[in-house]
């Protein structure tokens, strides 16, 4: 069940972040400060990412998770914008910084989630 989790979440985990990233990095090319571009697409990745992974990861439809999803988001914003700030001081672009940021951020996003936010009685 959990590898079967796992897959699903990368499967959807891949239009997520095609999403997010999009809305990312069309604020950067517009000039907007990485930390906004981060935020606004975070916003946006919440409201997306919500349903999506939800109902086809963890088989759930429950709308009063929302909040405890945003919660999980709120961290995973806090982690993206500091990987993000350790990634430039290295030198490496806004783009490249934000992309690099997707794998650890997708990892905690799923433990969290399932852990937290999309928990069964009994954990497989």
């Amino acid at each position: 069940m959990l590898q079967k989790q796992i897959l699903k979440f990368i499967a959807v985990g891949v239009v997520n972040t095609l999403f997010g990233y999009g809305i990312y990095a069309f604020f950067i090319f517009l000039g907007l400060h990485y930390m906004y571009a981060v935020l606004f697409a975070t916003i946006a990745g919440v409201l997306f990412n919500f349903k999506t992974i939800g109902r086809y990861v963890f088989d759930s439809n429950d709308s009063r998770l929302l909040l405890k999803f945003i919660m999980v988001y709120a961290v995973v914003y806090g982690m993206n914008i500091g990987l993000i700030r350790l990634f430039t001081q290295w030198s490496i672009d806004y783009y490249t910084a934000g992309f690099l940021a997707v794998v650890p951020c997708a990892a905690i996003s799923f433990i969290l989630n399932k852990r937290y936010v999309f928990r069964t009685k009994v954990m497989q």
